[in-house]
């Protein structure tokens, strides 16, 4: 500004130029800046990516090298003897069980005994650290998982609803018809709580379903599963949030 303003005084330069000088002066301290945080946006994107790479690079703790493929129609569950570890002492210790199929069985134990570890090695999150697990005859670690997982659901303590509708919710995964939702949910004793919310089968239970009470989450979570009717389906403590006469309906069902 003072040596411009000279020029200007001295008749060097037009006032306009000066003026032309400033404006064009402010509009490059915007694009200043942004070079200047070139560095440490970089610095911050090449730590972000190490970090997702070093998750993506990892190998899973299951090998899933699995080239049989189960039976279709109902499957036969047999348990041979497993143990399991989780490195912290041994959780099962030479469990065989056998479930035909259509067969119930249920689990029961305190607090840490091992049943939702069961669960989790039908599903191969873990495997066995002795024995195997067999379904219709096949050992399920020679199954490939996304084939043995998508032959077995499991309603948990926990279940997850996303931000959409009921019906979303329930026919997650599938085509179904309206018809279909609706006898599910009547199977899992949902049908009347549904009926009752504000839009009923189109009403957005909010993330995580928190518009929902437990109990209702776990009825849509359940009713999922017998929509998608897995030949094996799995409750782990599933009903905990229901009262008894509810928890005996879905029972029933």
């Amino acid at each position: 500004l003072w040596v411009g303003g000279q020029q200007v005084f001295s008749g060097e330069v037009e006032p306009g130029e000066l003026m032309a000088f400033m404006v064009a002066l402010g509009l490059l301290n915007d694009p200043l800046k942004g070079i200047a945080k070139i560095n440490n946006l970089t610095q911050r994107s090449i730590a972000g990516a190490e970090a997702i790479f070093a998750v993506l690079d990892q190998e899973p703790a299951v090998p899933d090298h699995g080239t049989k493929h189960l039976p279709d129609g109902p499957l036969d569950l047999v348990l041979e003897g497993v143990d399991f570890d989780y490195g912290h002492g041994q959780v099962l210790h030479e469990v065989s069980l056998s479930v035909p199929a259509g067969g119930v069985v249920a689990l029961v134990g305190h607090s840490g005994a091992g049943k939702s570890t069961i669960a989790r090695l039908l599903l191969r999150f873990h495997d066995p650290t002795a024995g195997r697990i067999t379904l219709g005859g096949v050992d399920i670690s020679e199954v490939p998982l996304a084939h043995l997982r998508h032959r077995i659901a499991i309603v948990t303590q926990e279940p997850f609803l996303f931000d959409d509708t009921v019906r979303a919710n329930i026919a997650l995964g599938v085509e179904a018809d309206e018809g279909a939702v609706v006898a599910a949910a009547k199977a899992a004793n949902a049908h009347d709580f549904i009926e009752r919310l504000p839009d009923g089968y189109d009403t957005w239970v909010g993330e995580r379903g928190i518009t929902l009470s437990g109990g209702q989450r776990q009825r849509l979570a359940i009713a999922r599963t017998v929509l998608l009717n897995p030949p094996i389906l799995i409750l782990d403590d599933s009903t905990s949030s229901v009262d008894v006469g509810t928890e005996y309906l879905i029972q029933q069902a």
